[in-house]
């Protein structure tokens, strides 16, 4: 089974930093991201938003990482990962969802990884998987994860 390209959202990058449960879909999605392990989509403002996400005062408490330590990790994820030049539209705000929704437009293939149930049936629709339901498939795919 050959895996679609991927977009995994925030919640998906958070979750697998924050986890102490190392079989969590989450913790097994990002090191397979950080292992090069599928290929998986990335805009300039979605590697944004993970960085500002991870740096919330709230959310660096908990994995205690500092700034150098969070973009050491996003460059690893960022060089794994490939780019799509999505730009934003005029007179939209940054943060929200419509960077997805552009990537996704952008790679007609790719799946979006979230956690988010208000992304489910909207805009892609089948298109939108849990991270279980990706890592399940990750199990599955040549090069596994296990």
């Amino acid at each position: 089974m050959t895996l679609p390209p991927a977009v995994i959202d925030t919640n998906v990058v958070v979750s697998g930093l924050l986890t102490s449960l190392p079989a969590s879909p989450t913790v097994r999605i990002l090191d397979a991201m950080l292992g090069a392990r599928f290929r998986f989509a990335l805009s300039i403002d979605l590697l944004a938003e993970y960085r500002e996400v991870l740096l919330r005062p709230r959310i660096r408490a908990r994995h205690g990482f500092t700034a150098t330590k969070v973009d050491l990790i996003l460059t690893d994820v960022a060089s794994n990962g490939f780019v799509v030049d999505v730009e934003r539209m005029s007179g939209e705000r940054a943060g929200g969802d419509e960077h997805l929704w552009r990537l996704m437009r952008r790679e007609k293939a790719a799946v979006l990884v979230t956690g988010d149930k208000r992304l489910f049936g909207r805009e892609v629709g089948e298109r939108v998987v849990t991270a279980r339901e990706f890592e399940e498939r990750l199990e599955d795919a040549p090069g596994r994860v296990r």
